[in-house]
């Protein structure tokens, strides 16, 4: 396993987000496009994950997630739109050599609702 030193963690932005909006693109057979607000200081950004195996859209709308927010944005599907944030979630494999598109993923609950846009450390 690749060690990161604790100042490329602090590279990394993770806010907490809600879906506002959730749909499945006509293109689409496996990811999700959602529209998340990440508070008033980053605004809205549009997330794809494929997650669609395993839950659909009405799953996510109005819910509070993590996600990195200052990945280079990712060109997705035929029309080239932008994923401009990554969802966290966790990938439990119980230590099989399994794919991890084949797992369902556990999506993290908060305990209570925080403003969108406060800092996960």
């Amino acid at each position: 396993m690749d060690q990161v030193s604790f100042d490329d963690f602090e590279k990394v932005d993770i806010k907490i987000g809600t879906v506002i909006e959730a749909m499945v693109p006509e293109w689409s057979h496996w990811v999700i496009r959602m529209k998340v607000d990440l508070g008033p200081e980053i605004g809205e950004k549009t997330a794809f994950s494929g997650i669609m195996k395993f839950y659909k859209p009405q799953d996510l709308i109005g819910k509070q997630f993590p996600f990195v927010v200052n990945l280079k944005p990712k060109t997705i599907g035929p029309d080239k739109e932008l994923s401009e944030a990554m969802m966290i979630m966790a990938t439990p494999t119980g230590g099989q050599a399994v794919p991890e598109e084949d797992v369902a993923p556990i999506l993290f609950k908060l305990q209570k609702k925080v403003a969108n846009g406060t800092r996960v450390r």
